[in-house]
This record gives C-alpha cells, sequence and structure tokens, in this order.
C-alpha cells in the first residue's frame, strides 16, 4: 500500500481521517441536523441528508450520534444547552427560581437564531412520536428534574411536568399559534406574571 492509499474502512466506522478531523465534523453535523429538521421536519430529515448538508459520510453520523432520535436529541440539546442552562437557573437565591428560569426559557425563544429549530422540534413533537419521546425526556431529565432535585423538593417529576406544561404551553401559544395579545406581548410582561407559578412548582411553595 503506498502512503497517499485511503486507510482501509470498516462498514459503519468513519474513516482515519475523518475522525481525526472529531469536533469540527461533530459540530458542522449538529449545525446540519439542527437545520435539517428545521427545515424539513422529523418525518422528512434523514440521517444521509443530514450528512450531505454536513459535508461528511452518513457513517461519521451514525458514529458519532447512532440513529436519527439521539440526532434529533442532540439537535435539541444544541439549542437549549443544558450546561448552561443549569448554573444560570440554580445560580441565584432559591426565592428566584421561577423568575430565571422563565427569562431564560424566553430568551431561548425569542432569539431567532435557536427560534427556528425549536419550532422544528415542537412542531414534530405535536406528530411524531419519537420526535415527542426525545423533547419528553430532554425537557423533564436533562433540564427541570435537574433543577427540581438540586432544590431537594418533593414531587420532583410531577413538579417538572407541571412546569414543563406551562411552558411549553406558551410556546405553543406565542410561537406557533400566535395567540393575541400573547404573541405581542412584552417578554418581560410574560416573566412578571409566569414567574411566580413556576416558583410554586419547583420552589415547594404554595
Amino acid at each position: 500500500m503506498t502512503e497517499d492509499a485511503p486507510a482501509p474502512r470498516r462498514r459503519g466506522r468513519p474513516s482515519r481521517r475523518s475522525a481525526a478531523e472529531g469536533p469540527d465534523s461533530r459540530t458542522r453535523i449538529l449545525e446540519a441536523a439542527r437545520t435539517e429538521f428545521a427545515q424539513r421536519g422529523y418525518d422528512k430529515a434523514s440521517v444521509r441528508g443530514i450528512a450531505r448538508a454536513a459535508g461528511v459520510d452518513a457513517a461519521l453520523v451514525h458514529h458519532y450520534f447512532g440513529t436519527k432520535d439521539e440526532v434529533f436529541a442532540a439537535a435539541v440539546e444544541l439549542s437549549f444547552e443544558p450546561a448552561l442552562v443549569i448554573p444560570t437557573v440554580l445560580g441565584g437565591p432559591p426565592e428566584g427560581l421561577g423568575e430565571r428560569l422563565a427569562r431564560y426559557f424566553l430568551s431561548v425563544w425569542e432569539n431567532p437564531a435557536t427560534r427556528a429549530p425549536l419550532l422544528a422540534i415542537l412542531r414534530s413533537a405535536l406528530t411524531h412520536e419519537a420526535a415527542a419521546k426525545v423533547l419528553r425526556g430532554f425537557v423533564l431529565r436533562r433540564l427541570l428534574e435537574r433543577i427540581a432535585a438540586e432544590l431537594d423538593v418533593p414531587d420532583a417529576t410531577f413538579r417538572a411536568e407541571l412546569a414543563a406544561s406551562h411552558m411549553i404551553g406558551i410556546a405553543m401559544l406565542r410561537y406557533v399559534i400566535r395567540a393575541e395579545p400573547l404573541a405581542s406581548a412584552d417578554p418581560e410582561e410574560i416573566v412578571a406574571m409566569v414567574a411566580p407559578t413556576l416558583q410554586r412548582y419547583l420552589g415547594g411553595e404554595g
């Protein structure tokens, strides 16, 4: 074998050159996945399409993320960035938890860079059970339950689901259905109205 010959590949595995590209390839795949899901929805998006948009082999997508469900979950995580959410929401007095959570949630939706993929994710969850399962698992286990567990409140799962239902309901009416006057309300006005309820859910009050 000459020096210019490509390294041998195994079925379903990336080439040595692709694997060496590591973080850059993974980032391109995630960005492409978020765009594909936003433009095509969960049903029509495919691993091959994501790979093509990212300029990589489909085997590399499977290598990093596995199934389409797992790519979808990673795209959800890219929009919410849980590593930033937890300290942002928990990093302050317990009595301000509801306000911080409401403000962070709305800031993600108000940002045009994250709103489009989140709209696609939410719409996909309404029509496809696999997408709904991913969204439930991420929102509850990766975000709200972790926040509730840190506060050591009783019935953490139930409280997390109530908080999630409240915020997802707002997202549906404001950004998907665009019901007025909610759709045009100032985000700070929404935070002021919603924060006390989220505080009761996750702060163990009331």
